[in-house]
């Protein structure tokens, strides 16, 4: 890897998130916590709601309590900035915040900001299991799909330090907790792995070791190649792929596209603008990701082959699908004898996604995308999500549905996908 690259990774770690983020500031939205911490509504007795896109933040021990002692001093450590930002650094390089948690420690809501400066600041729950566990039996859901909080485990990231071993080794740390967490919480927090896809031979010694161990699915780039790592073209990745087709296991594409939001907005743009646009983008960014699978034949090599489209709403698949059917037809006459299947078929067999604010998706899209390829979130606690009023908006927007549509998008769906236990 080219010594620019690698500049460029560590600079794109230091600024995960805008810096300004993280200042004090912001709104303080109140929360009557009371009429909101009933847990599960009387009308979805029965179902065990999943929240298939959640942030749990990287205890600031995590890897120094685990490394072993020739790393201790070299793994990911949390310090406190001189502006009162606590961020992750790893030797002396800043690698970026600890993430997003705009959920105050006494359960009322920041707006206009990513995260408190300070991990004490914010609600527990977004670290700490027991009180995960209470918040979410407060918002009635039964169990949570989790991806990390920061950009510390981020492969570009660690791909910049120089040292395939310590960044493999941060690595297994993450997923060495993810798997604990599932067990500390009885089966009801489950992390997606990480992997080392910067080498062929680390990628599937760890995607197997993660399976093999209970994680329910892995989070990836959609442009490996961005990092210096070959594209999902590339047989580079066929035999971790075959991997996931055979298990089961899915891979998941959080917010991750090939276009990068942060490009397209004007300047001039304060923070707060330029957030919301950008937000919005990012969600509606996975269309790319969608169309890059579908076109790219990659499909019909791993026919088991399931894909999670998280953090990235609803409301937009039906038109993607629909314009990709167009484009397969007036684009592509060439990939007729390639192509096995149309665009529609692809995202049957292959595709899930998810809403959380969104009330026209689900009250008047659900049938035209699926009632067997949608699935819930709250993105709990970053900034976007669905708090407080998790079981208010369900009940409105799944109000016209029969119960056993309820089921499969809050529960079957996500049990489908993940092969969760329950």
């Amino acid at each position: 890897m080219a010594e620019t690259d690698a500049a460029e990774m560590a600079q794109a770690a230091k600024k995960y998130w805008s810096a300004e983020g993280y200042t004090e500031g912001g709104v303080i939205r109140e929360v009557d916590y009371a009429t909101q911490s009933g847990g599960l509504d009387p009308s979805l007795a029965g179902i065990k709601i999943v929240d298939t896109d959640t942030h749990i933040t990287e205890a600031p021990d995590l890897f120094t309590s685990r490394a072993p002692a020739r790393y201790k001093d070299k793994v990911p450590y949390v310090k406190l900035d001189n502006d009162g930002v606590e961020r992750w650094y790893v030797g002396d390089r800043n690698f970026g915040s600890m993430g997003g948690n705009v959920i105050r420690k006494d359960n009322n809501k920041l707006l206009g900001r990513l995260a408190f400066p300070k991990l004490e600041q914010a609600h527990p729950g977004g670290h700490l299991m027991k009180e995960r566990l209470q918040a979410m039996d407060d918002m009635g859901v039964y169990a949570q799909v989790c991806y990390q909080n920061s950009g510390v485990t981020q492969a570009g990231s660690l791909m910049s330090l120089g040292d395939p071993e310590l960044a493999e080794t941060i690595i297994r740390i993450y997923n060495d907790a993810s798997m604990e967490f599932q067990q500390v919480s009885n089966q009801r927090i489950f992390n997606m792995g990480h992997l080392p896809f910067w080498s062929q031979e680390a990628l599937n010694r760890e995607a197997r070791r993660c399976i093999d161990n209970g994680i329910k699915g892995f989070v990836l780039p959609d442009t490996p190649e961005r990092v210096g790592v070959p594209s999902f073209l590339s047989d580079y990745w066929t035999p971790f792929l075959e991997m996931c087709s055979d298990t089961g296991t899915p891979i998941n594409f959080h917010l991750n596209s090939g276009v990068d939001p942060n490009t397209i907005t004007w300047e001039g743009f304060g923070f707060e603008q330029t957030l919301a646009v950008v937000a919005t983008m990012f969600s509606i960014g996975n269309a790319a990701t969608l169309g890059n699978w579908m076109v790219s034949g990659r499909l019909d090599r791993h026919p088991n082959l399931k894909i999670g489209l998280i953090e990235s709403g609803m409301g937009w698949v039906p038109f993607a699908v629909e314009a990709l059917e167009h484009q397969f037809r007036e684009m592509m006459p060439s990939s007729k004898a390639s192509l096995s299947r149309r665009p529609k078929e692809y995202f049957r067999d292959h595709f899930w996604c998810t809403f959380w604010f969104e009330s026209a998706g689900p009250k008047l899209l659900l049938e035209e995308i699926g009632v067997d390829k949608v699935m819930f979130e709250t993105d709990f606690p970053h900034p976007t999500s669905l708090y407080p009023g998790v079981q208010a908006h369900i009940v409105d927007v799944l109000g016209g549905y029969s119960y056993e549509v309820k089921k499969k998008v809050l529960q079957d769906n996500a049990v489908a996908l993940y092969n969760l236990p329950f």
